[in-house]
């Protein structure tokens, strides 16, 4: 477990801080993360990687010359917002475009789809590699949903030493894409992880046995057998990746990674290296450059995973060239790129509310209303949504939910003080529940906020009608982004439901207050009835069994929060308006 830290919600900031203080040589923090301390070179595509906090030296360890330009860090276990991504991308463009790369898992491809738009919208070129690696994650025929682990490395290293070798975008894409496809990981744990501020783990592995296939957030294992002897374990991560092999390559020298979990140290390492190098020479193989030690940890997860990364001459070239960051050192390497002093990105820009109407300004005193209660239910079930969410997942849930729903708040109290009118004061707290959150419900939760926010306006008070509007385009817009539908097992199967509840409500004739009511309990049916669906998308989709006959996190957070509103819309007796 954790046991120096201060506020919990704040850790990821104070990390971010505290590594910046210690390493000025190689990176400096900007809005979202960090970038090197000397900038990309002119001309130079930057290479800007990210993820979640808590993996440490992945992401902000792996910045410097030879490796990244830039990581973009979200919250512990949490992709990184959007804004945080576009924020770190614009400080280490130089002029040759960006290329995003990331593990692949639900909420890193929302939010660095969205930056990747949006840079692409401004006339900054920028490509993605999203990482799929971890073989226990998905099936040989469907690599596309397998999740980023350890071999994260493998391709952040081949493109950032490739951009600074000066090939252009569609080059270090193509590099990029060669070296994840040729990549291969496995993992296996015999203790789970806790997140700061926590007092139980994420999972745990009972006496004597060790779980395989396990994430790197806290994701349980795919299975679980008796615990067995350091070769014995080197056997297992050996056979299995040699079985899913690139069939295309006809070289036998393969990049290594052995990495440590957090709490495997690099003794216990070297002696289930020394098996791994017998077998591998015995299969033909030849390590190249092999790494060994904490790479991409989890906390103090007691587990090691295995990557290997099938080279040719060109990945090869690119893999062992020289590289210099605050976690990763190879060979002698020269920074090319002109140190520069802080921008005006590091500068917060005041942005002018649009005008409102002395209604819409009195109205935003109520959606404020609201946005407090959903903070006060979200605060009091904060512990209850994690457990849930730790049963097929990583166990963020209620934390994301808590940074999420206090920054709308805050967002609003601020908006509401400096005279927003309601639509304004909505759209402004979606911003900042996707900002501070992250991960894959900060940017649904900021969309459907934005969309009521929108439906809303600042021009007259809201109406029943313009909710009801809101939250039917805030359905069709997360289903078109988050690719997911009703029966996938996410909040699409309280929201959808909730919204026809609402608009049918509506079109019987019935007041606010009764249609928000048999709304809300259409949402808390929804909620309940998860627990019989197969996730279908996201980190609980590898753990279809142990999902069985829990309900989605998500669905259960958006039902709460909108009871919560119901009754504070009873409370202040507005529900018949």
């Amino acid at each position: 477990m954790a046991y120096l830290f201060n506020n919990p919600l704040d850790f990821a900031e104070q990390l971010t801080e505290g590594l910046t203080a210690a390493y000025p040589k190689w990176i400096r923090q900007v809005p979202g993360g960090v970038v090197r301390s000397n900038g990309t070179a002119p001309g130079n595509v930057a290479v800007v990687a990210g993820g979640g906090s808590g993996h440490y030296p992945a992401f902000a360890g792996l910045v410097g010359p030879g490796l990244a330009h830039g990581a973009a860090m979200g919250n512990i276990f949490a992709s990184p917002s959007a804004q945080q991504i576009y924020s770190v991308a614009k400080a280490a463009h130089a002029g040759g475009g960006v290329l995003l790369t990331y593990g692949n898992y639900a909420g890193d491809v929302l939010n660095f789809t969205q930056a990747q738009d949006r840079l692409n919208a401004e006339g900054i070129p920028t490509r993605m590699v999203a990482v799929t690696d971890d073989i226990a994650s998905a099936s040989a025929a469907e690599t596309a949903k397998r999740r980023g682990i350890a071999g994260d490395l493998a391709v952040f290293k081949v493109a950032g030493a490739a951009a600074d070798a000066g090939l252009n975008l569609d080059d270090v894409f193509r590099i990029a894409t060669l070296a994840n496809s040729n990549t291969r990981s496995l993992g296996v744990a015999f203790s789970g992880c806790t997140l700061p501020g926590s007092t139980t783990p994420l999972f745990t592995v009972p006496a004597g046995r060790m779980a395989v296939g396990m994430g790197i957030h806290g994701e349980p294992g795919i299975s679980e057998q008796n615990l067995p002897t350091a070769d014995e374990v080197a056997e297992l991560l050996v056979r299995s990746l040699l079985s899913e092999a690139p069939e295309e390559m006809n070289g036998n020298r393969v990049g290594l990674i052995l990495n440590g979990l957090g709490a495997v140290k690099s003794e216990e390492l070297f002696v289930v290296y020394r098996k791994i190098a017998q077998l591998l020479d015995f299969a033909g193989l030849t390590p190249v450059e092999p790494e060994i030690g904490e790479l991409v940890t989890s906390f103090e997860m007691a587990g090691v995973s295995l990557s290997l990364f099938w080279l040719d001459y060109e990945l090869e070239k690119y893999w062992t060239a020289p590289a210099s960051t605050p976690a990763f050192r190879r060979g002698a390497v020269t920074d090319t790129g002109p140190r520069y002093a802080a921008d005006e990105l590091n500068q917060e820009v005041k942005k002018e509310l649009p005008s409102a109407s002395s209604a819409s300004r009195q109205a935003a005193g109520t959606v404020q209303s609201l946005l407090d209660a959903a903070q006060s239910v979200i605060d009091d079930n904060v512990a209850d949504l994690g457990a849930l969410d730790a049963i097929a997942g990583d166990g963020d849930h209620g934390i994301g939910m808590q940074r999420g729903v206090r920054a709308a708040a805050d967002a609003g109290r601020k908006a509401l003080a400096d005279g927003a009118g309601a639509g304004t004061l909505l759209t402004l707290a979606g911003d900042a529940w996707a900002d501070r959150a992250g991960g894959t419900s900060g940017a649904l939760w900021g969309m459907i906020l934005n969309s009521i926010g929108e439906s809303l306006g600042d021009e007259d008070a809201p109406t029943a009608a313009r909710i009801s509007l809101g939250i039917t385009q805030a359905g069709r817009r997360v289903m078109d982004f988050g690719k997911a539908e009703l029966g996938d097992k996410t909040l699409i199967d309280v929201l959808i439901p909730f919204g026809q509840a609402f608009t049918e409500g509506l079109d019987s004739g019935r007041s606010l207050d009764e249609t928000w009511h048999a709304a809300a309990d259409a949402a808390d049916h929804a909620a309940k009835s998860t627990a019989s669906l197969v996730p279908k998308i996201g980190r609980a989709r590898p753990h279809v069994e142990k999902s069985m006959g829990s309900p989605d996190p998500g669905a259960v957070s958006m039902a709460m929060i909108i009871r919560a509103v119901e009754h504070a819309l009873d409370s202040k007796g507005e529900g018949n308006e």
